[in-house]
């Protein structure tokens, strides 16, 4: 990209202004031709960003959180560390789609749904990424101060990452209607502009309905919503295209071009993450995406049978996020009992042994689960006779922060399928039976004893 280009553009005030005003609270990072500059970096002075542009700067970039002082972050801080110094976080969703048209599609029908959840009057915006994607923004002080006794402001990544995936699954079907119907049912155009084959966009078809697989083509990005992850400034150039992130208004997505952002001819009246918003009007989004659990795509093939190791896989052969979930856990515990519970018993382990595990685990836990759950997951698992593995990698580990991949997981789609490979990779070897507490033996003791008598009473009834 040509420097009299950039340095056109970043000279001017209006432009400077508007940039600073964002750069607010929020960590800077610089890129150059092909690289970043240092981190942590902040914006306070107009003037910067020219100085910057003379130095061959291209794109500005900017946190999603908002920081006390953004030059106190470090590669190494701990997670205490960043929530004591982070003063809250914004909402960034980056919607990319393939094909430009789908893109718009998206981010129009994803704002509807913001809109009729609460967040209207400004409290969500928009903004075109500079390639062929967008940006859909909701700011902090939008949503509640507190859940369940937490700070919002330390819910990050895990809020934001939940917030995601709960959109993405109201905007699917919503979008698959949309693009059939702008492109006539026709597969082949679609297959035309996302370069994906028919036979992969098709999830189901009859002589009356044909249902598309957006999955494929529909990005959310939810991996990169990550502590001090960056995402384009407003007013900032895109390196590949040339062109400028513009906001743009909500109201006319589906009639921008990306014309609009070419430097002359960029409208600097349209906002873009509004900060006097309607405190708690992104309330109900927050508590239903926080009850919302997304369900595992299966597929439709024949369903495949469900082998148990013939040795129990000993515990150091544990994938890294099983491991962490045995350490103990701060929040999600009872989804972390029916994980490993799921796990242990597709790992081969006994229904004794599964209990004794509990049981210890439970003790590490911040705050124990209470007994009841406890013995409630374990007849449940008495009871169950097909056994299910546990959930895939890595969205599920993610939200419960225990995804904490180590060379062997890049080989992987499932936890369970980590220890088998190890255990076949290390050789048949025993797993010692877990030893039984005195209150657990005294308990199976009265159990037999009373399925004994029930037994004797039978006996006795049928004789009379």
């Amino acid at each position: 990209m040509l420097l009299s280009k950039t340095l056109m553009f970043y000279k001017r005030k209006d432009i400077q202004k508007l940039m600073i005003e964002q750069a607010k609270d929020k960590e800077i990072a610089v890129r150059f031709k092909d690289w970043f500059g240092k981190r942590p970096d902040v914006l306070i002075y107009e003037n910067d960003i020219l100085e910057l542009a003379k130095k061959k700067a291209i794109s500005f970039h900017c946190s999603e959180e908002l920081w006390m002082n953004p030059l106190q972050l470090r590669t190494d801080i701990k997670k205490q560390e960043m929530d004591e110094l982070r003063r809250g976080w914004d909402l960034i969703l980056d919607i990319d789609c393939h094909h430009f048209i789908y893109s718009k599609l998206a981010a129009h029908i994803l704002v509807k749904i913001l809109e009729d959840l609460g967040l209207k009057d400004g409290a969500v915006t928009c903004k075109f990424s500079g390639n062929k994607g967008f940006h859909l923004a909701v700011p902090f002080e939008a949503f509640p101060h507190q859940i369940n006794g937490k700070q919002v402001k330390n819910l990050f990544p895990e809020a934001p990452r939940r917030i995601a995936y709960y959109l993405q699954d109201k905007l699917r079907p919503l979008l698959e209607k949309a693009i059939l119907k702008i492109e006539k049912n026709n597969i082949k155009n679609i297959e035309k502009r996302t370069g994906i084959k028919a036979e992969e966009l098709v999830k189901w078809k009859s002589d009356e309905k044909l249902e598309l697989n957006v999955q494929k083509f529909l990005e959310i990005d939810t991996i990169l919503i990550a502590p001090r992850h960056l995402y384009r400034m407003t007013y900032s150039f895109h390196e590949k295209s040339g062109l400028i992130s513009v906001p743009v208004d909500t109201n006319n997505i589906l009639k921008f071009k990306k014309e609009m952002s070419e430097p002359k001819n960029i409208d600097l009246s349209i906002p873009f993450l509004v900060r006097d918003v309607k405190e708690g009007c992104a309330n109900k989004l927050f508590i239903n995406a926080f009850d919302f659990f997304p369900k595992e795509e299966r597929s439709s093939g024949p369903k495949k049978e469900f082998k148990l190791p013939e040795e129990a896989i000993r515990e150091d052969l544990f994938p890294p996020c099983i491991k962490n979930m045995l350490n103990g856990m701060d929040d999600g515990r009872k989804r972390t009992m029916f994980t490993l519970t799921n796990f242990l018993r597709g790992a081969g382990w006994s229904i004794d042994a599964i209990e004794h595990k509990l049981y210890e685990w439970n003790k590490k836990n911040v705050e124990e689960l209470r007994e009841v759950n406890l013995k409630g997951q374990l007849h449940q698992t008495k009871k169950q006779k097909e056994i299910m593995p546990p959930h895939n990698c890595k969205r599920y580990y993610q939200d419960l922060q225990v995804c904490k991949p180590d060379s062997f997981c890049a080989k992987i789609k499932n936890p369970l399928q980590y220890a088998k490979l190890k255990a076949l990779q290390e050789g048949p070897k025993k797993t010692p039976r877990a030893k039984l507490t005195d209150e657990q033996k005294e308990m199976r003791r009265k159990h037999r004893e009373k399925l004994k008598k029930e037994k004797e009473e039978r006996e006795k009834n049928k004789k009379i």
